[in-house]
């Protein structure tokens, strides 16, 4: 407990912010300034494609491949077996080839988050580097012959990896980085959410109504209802950018389809849900969709 108190205090620091702003910062141009190929492979990175972030797919695989090579090293030291030691480096070399792909899904899902957050990532982040430099030293001197001086590394390295692991799960059950923020409960038959006049043409608003958070849009004569919070991280798409055929939230950039929620740019990776919505007697009523 101590231990956990010490390291949110330490994540509290607002000096933290001085490197992560920037760099969250730096990212995001980056990729801007390859335009529309750059929105592509920004979207490739989070996991739009996938349907939920493409950055968990790829953690599991270092330390996995680690596992394996402390279990290996063990094995191979009591049996004095160097087909096992082989195998320890190769599953170490596995772990570091995977940790390049959890960087760089990593980096493009924490450059949109803010706060606490990206703290938190910040440090995730440089205890991950550390950790896979000490794998990576480790792999050179066992090559090299070294191998007790490579075991200590990679014991090391090991140990960095699930810290860093514990803040990772800290950032998704803690703070809900990657989890949908658009749960909605929506009515099960339909109910009114709004006079007609309240959503004239080309425009959105915010309609709430029991525990129904929702997102009235009418354009080109059709009304369509999203929830209103953004799926990424709760954005309230209401105060956003109404395109054609889409909305954009105004906190990172997530832009859904108005018809049926899905994603067209990230960072969200899930879709937006979409309701049933209809016009009655002056009023739009809507209903969750089957």
């Amino acid at each position: 407990m101590d231990s956990a108190n010490a390291i949110s205090r330490f994540i509290d620091q607002p000096a933290l912010d001085a490197i992560a702003t920037p760099l969250s910062r730096a990212i995001r141009v980056a990729y801007d300034s390859a335009g529309p190929a750059g929105q592509q492979a920004k979207n490739a990175m989070h996991g739009v494609w996938l349907g939920h972030p493409l950055h968990p797919v790829f953690t599991d695989l270092p330390l996995g491949a680690w596992t394996t090579g402390l279990v290996l090293d063990a094995v191979a030291s009591v049996n004095r077996d160097r087909g096992m030691a082989r195998a320890a480096d190769v599953a170490i070399a596995v772990g570091l080839a995977a940790a390049a792909g959890a960087a760089v899904t990593g980096l493009t899902d924490w450059s949109e988050t803010s706060g606490r957050s990206r703290r938190t990532g910040l440090v995730h982040g440089l205890l991950n580097i550390a950790a896979t430099t000490l794998y990576a030293t480790a792999y050179l001197l066992r090559k090299n012959g070294s191998r007790s001086s490579g075991q200590t590394c990679a014991l090391a390295g090991y140990s960095i990896a699930i810290g860093a692991a514990w803040l990772g799960g800290d950032l998704v059950y803690g703070q809900r980085v990657g989890v949908t923020h658009a749960a909605v409960d929506a009515p099960g038959a339909f109910t009114v959410m709004a006079n007609s006049t309240e959503v004239p043409d080309d425009s959105m608003k915010r309609a709430r109504k029991d525990d129904a958070d929702l997102l009235l849009v009418r354009q080109r004569g059709r009304v369509c209802a999203l929830a209103h919070p953004c799926a990424h991280m709760g954005g309230p798409l209401s105060e956003g950018t109404l395109k054609n055929g889409s909305v954009v939230c105004p906190w990172h950039g997530s832009e859904f389809g108005l018809d049926d929620g899905h994603v067209i740019n990230g960072p969200a990776t899930q879709n937006q849900p979409s309701l049933d919505a209809r016009e009655r007697d002056g009023r739009i009523e809507v209903k969750a969709r089957a």
